[in-house]
């Protein structure tokens, strides 16, 4: 078989799914349609629509897109076999139904932001991070029942060096993603779609990835300082941690962390979330060290350098972060 005559339907929404998509279509892989979310309403009556980045792509290369609202739709499910597509890829969408991911001849693979077993879930790279892991990858698997479970079939690893936030580790997993995505597909065509995979050991997912909502940012400063500088780089630059502006008279704001620096001061009489500003630093105490701020936002206002910061604010000290 020839990879111009593998029928492709690709599933996925995120930029993130882009890259995986936009290498198939250089690659000169036949993809016989996309799947991706319904339009989402933006802007502040809800009255404007917004595709997805992927449904963009498509568009601009003349693929045929598909966006159910519910998987399981009867009109969704005749037009998608409809393409008699030989294998699905999935990137960063949704969970299928088994009606959906059995449907292909040669079933249906996942790229996955991780090494699974580990970090099963919605946001596998923001908890790599965040746990101050040295070391995270992608996965292709065949999907199953339950979600990130299936059997491996590669797996390539990526280093997450101590400084790197998570745009960083997500624009080298996505080239990755994308390059394992082809290398999968090249051992479906080469093997006529019997492609060796193994098993998951279910006993080794000891970390997981659930989906980050605003609370799940909020950054507790009676961790050690180490923890909490993972925690802001996990989360940097989207959603973006935060904490609580408390002034010892007058409103509370609300600032995010975008990035810090680990200290080597430390954080002995303090209170965690304590606010101390010295020669043009500001410093946070943590459990056991200092962490200083390097850029920040206050709500209502743009990102800034701490040196922007501290020149319009002259009274951080009288602030604490809770």
């Amino acid at each position: 078989m020839k990879k111009e005559d593998l029928r492709i339907i690709f599933m996925g929404t995120p930029e993130f799914a882009v890259g995986t998509l936009e290498a198939l279509i250089k690659g000169g892989y036949n993809v016989v349609a996309v799947v991706t979310q319904p339009d989402k309403p933006v802007g502040r009556h809800q009255d404007t629509l917004q595709p997805s980045q992927v449904k963009v792509f498509a568009m601009e290369h003349g693929i045929p897109v598909l966006q159910p609202v519910k998987m399981k739709d009867p009109e969704f499910v005749e037009e998608l076999r409809s393409y008699n597509a030989d294998i699905q890829v999935v990137v960063a969408f949704r969970m299928l139904p088994e009606v959906v991911w059995g449907m292909p001849r040669f079933g249906t693979f996942n790229v996955h932001a991780a090494l699974l077993p580990q970090y099963r879930g919605a946001a596998p790279i923001n908890w790599a991070v965040i746990n101050g892991e040295v070391e995270t990858g992608v996965t292709t698997f065949f999907l199953d029942h339950d979600i990130d479970t299936g059997r491996v079939i590669e797996q390539r690893k990526f280093p997450i060096p101590d400084d790197a936030d998570v745009e960083y580790v997500y624009d080298g997993l996505m080239n990755l993603g994308a390059e394992i995505a082809l290398s999968t597909l090249d051992k479906v065509i080469e093997c006529d779609g019997k492609v060796e995979s193994m098993p998951q050991d279910d006993s080794a997912a000891t970390k997981h990835a659930p989906k980050i909502f605003k609370e799940t940012c909020e950054i507790t400063w009676a961790k050690n300082a180490k923890n909490v500088y993972d925690f802001i780089r996990g989360l940097s630059p989207y959603p973006g941690s935060w904490t609580t502006l408390v002034p010892k008279e007058g409103k509370p704001l609300t600032m995010k962390v975008f990035k810090t620096a680990k200290t080597n001061i430390p954080s002995v009489g303090m209170n965690p979330g304590e606010i101390t500003v010295k020669e043009g630093r500001l410093l946070v105490a943590c459990a056991d060290n200092m962490l200083e701020i390097l850029e920040l936002q206050i709500s209502g206002k743009k990102r800034m350098l701490v040196r922007d910061f501290l020149n319009g604010f002259k009274n951080i000290d009288n602030y604490t972060c809770r």
